[in-house]
């Protein structure tokens, strides 16, 4: 697809966006002051953007109980690696690109906790067994050096009325994951029904 009207400046964008007001341009910190903390105490719920040392890009979800990334200092904090695909896309990009942003959501507030910073891959015990969810403590961790936080407004929650019950499709509505999956791995032996399956052992034996 060819787009014809392309915007190829920093100038040519602000001239059609506008530029921030003095609120926008101060809001930003560099630590991780009590708000920051007490916002990520009531936060179940983290997406992880990272990329490669090409700037190919992933995006993450991250998901445990309230206050489960753990604040070392008010420079630092530790997301826990819980089990996955084992693909690692975001871990692989943090061995050759430590940049990491980080969006933190409380369900049913409209505003999100951004967090930039560079980030490594630890194993230190000490660290990870204070994120042992039932006896099981996490292989690795996600530790992050905090550059910025700001909070960003909730424009695009109340656009999406993601919070608004009324607003969501039925179940009947909603994707099938399993039959996307079958469609994507292309396996005759594979259907939809045996993902499935296996989803659900996973969920229900492998959260930990």
């Amino acid at each position: 697809m060819k787009f014809n009207q392309v915007v190829k400046s920093i100038e040519e964008l602000h001239s059609i966006a506008g530029t921030p007001g003095i609120t926008v341009l101060n809001k930003t910190i560099s630590f991780l002051d009590d708000h920051c903390r007490s916002f990520m105490e009531k936060s179940p719920f983290v997406f992880i953007s990272t990329s490669d040392s090409t700037g190919r890009c992933d995006c993450s979800p991250r998901g445990d109980a309230p206050g489960f990334v753990h604040v070392l200092d008010e420079k630092h904090l530790v997301i826990p690696e819980r089990p996955g695909n084992r693909k690692m896309d975001s871990l692989i990009n943090i061995l050759s690109n430590p940049n990491i942003g980080l969006i933190f959501v409380i369900p049913g507030l409209g505003e999100t906790l951004r967090i930039n910073g560079s980030a490594t891959i630890i194993q230190d015990a000490e660290i990870l067994e204070k994120m042992a969810v039932n006896g099981k403590s996490p292989q690795l961790g996600i530790a992050v050096e905090v550059e910025e936080c700001y909070i960003h407004c909730a424009k695009a929650f109340k656009r999406s009325q993601l919070w608004e019950p009324e607003s969501w499709s039925t179940k009947e509505q909603l994707p099938q994951p399993a039959k996307m999956l079958a469609a994507h791995i292309n396996m005759e032996d594979l259907d939809s029904e045996k993902i499935q399956t296996s989803l659900d052992l996973s969920y229900k034996h492998n959260l930990y």
